[in-house]
């Protein structure tokens, strides 16, 4: 992990710096002229009481909630935030999409298979590869919030525990 650390509000403007090129960069993919009838989006993620919490999936422990911020869970290109309650953890799971992740708030601990742990702090950007198993811990600190752009269809599958 890098020691790179940057204070709030400059992690605040890098994270919508961050999410402005990525949803630039979706747009561009998705649309062959210049012309769009889509809208830009400008949403506080710390302060919008608009936000729409849904249940993570079946797998995962109570608490665990998302929210879609840009694009269609079944498309391409779909932005979210990931809250976990402080001292849970999410189980061993993989996606079909690669992750690009920003922690908002919280430290959140993540281990891929095979790589030594990760600690995130606000302000950590880590990318996952698709179809590789990890897991997150969120600790003491939390809620952790975890903003993740993923770029194929949102999904997510639980790894089989062999007995």
């Amino acid at each position: 992990m890098s020691s790179f650390k940057m204070k709030l509000p400059a992690t605040l403007l890098f994270f919508f710096f961050l999410l402005s090129t990525i949803s630039a960069h979706a747009q561009s993919e998705n649309n062959s002229s210049s012309e769009t009838s889509e809208n830009s989006i400008v949403i506080d993620i710390l302060n919008d009481p608009s936000i729409q919490w849904h249940p993570g999936p079946d797998f995962m422990p109570e608490g665990i909630q998302l929210a879609f911020l840009q694009g269609n869970p079944e498309d391409k290109n779909i932005d979210v935030l990931f809250k976990m309650p402080a001292n849970s953890k999410a189980p061993n799971h993989w996606h079909n999409s690669q992750e690009r992740m920003v922690l908002i708030s919280g430290e959140l601990t993540v281990q891929y298979e095979g790589e030594e742990p990760s600690t995130l702090k606000p302000g950590y950007y880590a990318y996952g590869p698709s179809k590789k198993p990890h897991t997150a811990e969120c600790g003491d600190a939390g809620p952790c919030i975890l903003y993740i752009a993923f770029v194929a269809p949102l999904d997510a599958f639980p790894m089989e525990v062999k007995n």
